[in-house]
């Protein structure tokens, strides 16, 4: 019989590998931040339950946590924690089919984050490493490589309890604090964090106060401030260790990120991180976020977290080209426009003359005549008079906003608030009915109507929080400069963001576009418009290519959406390019000549052409080059390219869209020779370029011949 002392160490050392085999992957959702960044809204309702693109917030952190393989979830509620459990009772995560085998509502009357992790360890429910989010994490990044990662370090080294998911973006990234910035401190060799900072620091200092001794320890170190915070944290049960045996932690990076990397050699804890490049990943952690984030869903940056998914049961969305959702039993005015980006939820009516665009409207809404509806966000039941102009605002549950108002960018319009007729609701307005403070036990104070702000026959009074103040001390630190709750300085720029300028063709996008264009660049207002644009503008005329529609609708739609992105000339030109491309080349497919496909498209469409070219009357044939050298570089890579090319350019010059002038100062470009594969797809060309020089010397030569003969 082996000694003893070695017996109970060749347990332990089995014990953990039986466990990390038996264990389920636990999760505990963060429903309640512990912020009031979304009053008044959350003055009546959680947080968590609020409508990003009308599905419930935190069904979109269910579905994270789901596809995460998560198997256990803890709900930590803090404000109208009944509200959660009954949404979360009737929802299919409850359901015997839920792809959880336990979710359970962890009530507490904790008033931060540092109590509720406190609270959380006294519990003792979490027993393995476990995941900590918020319950407003948007994301479809798979977690595997993470969580092997983290495993694999926490078997060689106990100490190791926690791995931060970071975003990889840009230092200027619309996303990350504006007024403040985190500061990761990084041993690249270990993806250890070694420390933390916000900027400016507590001393308002723009100066890191890094240990100088992590200098001298470490060969190599990585200071990013590129880096955005997802609220996804791999724990271990030590990471509530440390929150119980220090009550001033409050905040998870301020406070315990902060306090745990600088007090190392105190505790021996180590930290790391897994930095992403690819996928979605964002929080809603504020209505700068929230706006962005919807268009991202809108957009389809984060499939399949976005509306046609259809993530509630009931929901019945379909997607129509421009990215417009609507679901099953919407009534529509006959002459009502519906612009691009817009969803529209079951039941809500629209009225003759109004103009819809850029806005996520719910179900049950009654949006009168004559109304324009800009980048607004209307929950349901909401109700909009005749002649109404909403502009870039949230207009909440059963809301009501009279005749001919006008609803300023940034304002906030809380449950049940009547607008008086012809009122105007600047942007800085918050309006509510209710009015009380963060301690959930007290009943709402009653006040008065302010009648100077909702008009005669108004029902509302602005909201004070004298919270706000405060608010910086308890949250971690992703705040925008200004007023958080201003929507009309919010850019249309998405959290993702694509390269507009690169060679791709847009309907060769895969459905999951997250791998291609998630956070790819950092770039401007513009770039982002320019995105949308080439994606949607190249949909709408394919489809409508392949429906048989008349030009002359074709452009009337691409004339709107171009207003509506501010999309230049180039743009529009690309967008012919690749949908005339994309339908020729399915022609071809189906057993049509490559003669015959150019001319079924183009001939038929020559107006489309003619539009986006305004240099007929110049020597210089910009616009004619442009358009030559966009059909040349779609066409390098395509099956019989350079055969679609020269009967394209030849088309062409017989539509007289390019001129001859036109096709020779392409072919001169340098641009159009810059690599081997233009070379190649413009080598049958030459003979139309020969032709058409040869025909120019021939008239030159009449020319000549006519004036010998004048001055005879």
């Amino acid at each position: 019989m082996p000694p003893k002392g070695k017996k109970g160490q060749t347990a332990d050392k089995a014990k953990p590998g039986d466990e990390e085999r038996e264990e389920p992957l636990q999760a505990v959702i963060l429903a309640d931040p512990f912020e009031t960044r979304f009053s008044p809204f959350t003055l009546e309702r959680p947080r968590c339950l609020l409508p990003l693109a009308n599905t419930p917030l935190i069904e979109y952190t269910f579905e994270f946590l789901a596809n995460a393989g998560v198997e256990e979830v803890f709900v930590y509620c803090g404000a109208h924690r009944d509200q959660v459990e009954d949404y979360i009772k009737r929802s299919k995560w409850a359901s015997r089919s839920s792809r959880f085998s336990k979710l359970e509502l962890i009530q507490s009357t904790s008033h931060s984050i540092g109590d509720a992790m406190r609270d959380l360890d006294t519990r003792g429910l979490l027993v393995g490493d476990f995941l900590m989010v918020y319950g407003d994490v948007v994301s479809n990044l798979p977690l595997e490589s993470a969580l092997a990662a983290h495993r694999a370090r926490r078997a060689k080294d106990k100490n190791a309890i926690m791995t931060m998911v970071l975003r990889e973006a840009g230092t200027t990234h619309r996303t990350k604090a504006q007024g403040t910035s985190p500061v990761f401190v990084l041993d690249p060799t270990k993806d250890r964090c070694l420390h933390f900072e916000q900027m400016p620091n507590r001393d308002q200092s723009h100066f890191l106060s890094i240990d100088p001794e992590l200098l001298s320890d470490h060969q190599e170190l990585d200071v990013r401030q590129d880096l955005i915070d997802c609220g996804i944290d791999i724990c271990t049960p030590d990471v509530l260790a440390l929150w119980s045996d220090n009550f001033d932690f409050q905040a998870p990076r301020k406070g315990f990120l902060h306090s745990v990397l600088k007090d190392y050699e105190l505790n021996g804890k180590t930290i790391h991180t897994h930095i992403i490049a690819d996928h979605y990943a964002a929080r809603v952690r504020n209505l700068h976020a929230y706006d962005s984030v919807s268009r991202d869903i809108v957009s389809r940056w984060a499939y399949p977290l976005c509306p046609d998914s259809n993530l509630v049961q009931g929901q019945s969305y379909r997607l129509q080209k421009g990215n417009i959702y609507k679901e099953e039993g919407v009534i529509l005015a006959r002459d009502c426009v519906i612009l691009p980006k817009t969803v529209i939820g079951r039941g809500t009516s629209i009225g003759d003359g109004s103009v819809i665009k850029n806005s996520i409207i719910g179900r049950n809404c009654i949006i009168g005549k004559g109304v324009t509806i800009d980048g607004a966000y209307l929950w349901d039941y909401a109700s909009i008079g005749d002649g109404s102009i909403i502009k870039k605002c949230i207009i909440a549950d059963e809301a009501s906003i009279g005749r001919r108002c006008t609803i300023e960018s940034g304002a906030l319009i809380s449950y049940g608030v009547t607008i008086g007729e012809g009122t105007t609701i600047r942007g800085e307005h918050r309006i509510t009915k209710a009015s009380r403070r963060r301690d959930l036990d007290e009943p709402a104070v009653v006040k008065d109507n302010d009648v100077s702000i909702v008009g005669n026959g108004g029902v509302g009074f602005e909201f004070h929080d004298s919270d706000e103040e405060d608010e910086d001390e308890i949250v971690d630190g992703l705040i925008t400069a200004g007023p958080i709750y201003n929507l009309s300085n919010l850019s249309l720029e998405s959290i993702s963001t694509l390269n507009s300028e690169s060679e791709v063709d847009y309907f060769d996008y895969t459905h999951d576009r997250s791998n291609a264009g998630s956070f790819v660049s950092v770039g401007s207002q513009d770039s982002q418009h320019a995105a949308n644009f080439d994606h949607d503008a190249s949909l709408s005329i394919y489809d409508s290519l392949v429906e048989g529609h008349e030009s002359a609708n074709i452009q009337l739609e691409l004339t709107a959406l171009r207003m509506s992105t501010n999309a230049s000339d180039h743009q529009v030109r690309r967008a012919v390019v690749v949908a005339f491309v994309k339908r020729i080349t399915q022609v071809v497919k189906s057993g049509t000549s490559v003669r015959d496909a150019v001319n079924q498209v183009f001939a038929q469409h020559k107006d489309l052409i003619d539009r986006s070219i305004f240099d007929k009357d110049k020597s210089s044939k910009v616009d004619q080059v442009d358009f030559m050298l966009l059909l040349q570089a779609d066409l390098a890579h395509r099956e019989n390219g350079d055969t679609i090319l020269l009967s394209a350019a030849t088309k062409l010059v017989e539509l007289e869209s390019i001129e001859d002038d036109g096709i020779v100062q392409w072919w001169e470009d340098a641009k159009s020779s810059e690599s081997e594969d233009l070379q190649k797809v413009k080598a049958k060309t030459q003979q139309l370029v020969d032709f058409l020089n040869q025909s120019s010397e021939e008239e030159s030569d009449e020319d000549d011949e006519e004036e010998d003969e004048d001055s005879d």
